[in-house]
């Protein structure tokens, strides 16, 4: 990705389902074709309220792409559990698509690839490039992306976090939050982590080990049961490790250019 023009390229990556969801959750109604229409108008006002407030130069909605990806493929039961998108809204999905574009927002989505993947991918490589990305979702596996200089906005609080807001929540700087997560968990998408082990031991243990590697190689060291955990469940965290980092290294054929924002009104 290349700067273009004099003003330095500001890139806002919208979590377009995060987005959708908790739209249509808010929509009063039953599940039905009435209340995705109903979302979708108030999906598109929600997205025009973040792009006055973040004024970029280039957007994209960035969607999950069909079929099981790579984390399913390495641990099947990875997100069982999850609420199933409302039928009504999924048949409507291109329909969000088709309304993003008439306000000159593209919509992007990658086959067998989360959505989560692809943001995180072109991101970091609008940041190395000297863009200025900006991340809107309320998911908190993008905190992480802080270390990075990425900025990750939650749309519904109208909310900017940094690394403070991290370090309060979880007791863990924004680049180990991936290494606690492998620890505690992460209940909403069926990943265990070490049984036993709660948000504040991981993050008590990430404050004297740093890091998941750290902490597993110094489980030796540790006496009673949190030393016998670690040892016999090893393996789990790091596979519950591989499953909560975000893939920055996709080749995804996109280039900035072709997510310029241009409102439908000088269009």
């Amino acid at each position: 990705m290349t700067d273009e023009g004099r003003r330095r390229p500001r890139l806002l990556l919208v979590d377009a389902l995060n987005l959708i969801r908790r739209v249509y959750a808010a929509q009063p109604g039953e599940d039905g074709a009435e209340r995705a229409e109903g979302a979708r108008a108030s999906s598109v006002q929600s997205l025009r309220r973040g792009l006055r407030e973040c004024a970029p130069t280039h957007a994209v909605c960035v969607f999950d792409g069909a079929g099981p990806g790579w984390r399913h493929e390495l641990y099947p039961e990875y997100k069982a559990g999850h609420a199933r998108m409302p039928e009504a809204l999924a048949a409507a999905l291109e329909s969000y698509r088709l309304a993003f574009a008439e306000i000159g927002v593209a919509s992007l989505s990658k086959p067998r690839l989360e959505a989560d993947d692809v943001i995180a991918t072109i991101a970091c490589k609008a940041a190395e490039a000297g863009a200025s990305a900006i991340i809107l979702s309320t998911d908190k596996i993008f905190l992480g992306l802080l270390a990075n200089g990425i900025h990750v906005r939650d749309h519904f609080r109208s909310v900017d976090s940094d690394a403070q807001d991290v370090i309060a929540k979880f007791g863990v700087r924004p680049e180990q939050l991936a290494d606690y997560l492998a620890l505690s968990g992460d209940r909403g998408n069926n990943l265990h982590g070490v049984p036993g082990i709660g948000p504040k031991t991981a993050a008590e243990l990430l404050s004297r080990f740093e890091t998941l590697d750290d902490v597993l190689q110094g489980a030796g060291d540790l006496e009673g049961k949190l030393g016998e955990r670690l040892r016999d469940h090893a393996s789990e965290a790091r596979l519950c490790r591989r499953l909560v980092g975000l893939r920055t290294d996709l080749e995804l054929g996109a280039n900035l250019s072709e997510l310029r924002y241009v409102p439908s009104d000088i269009r």
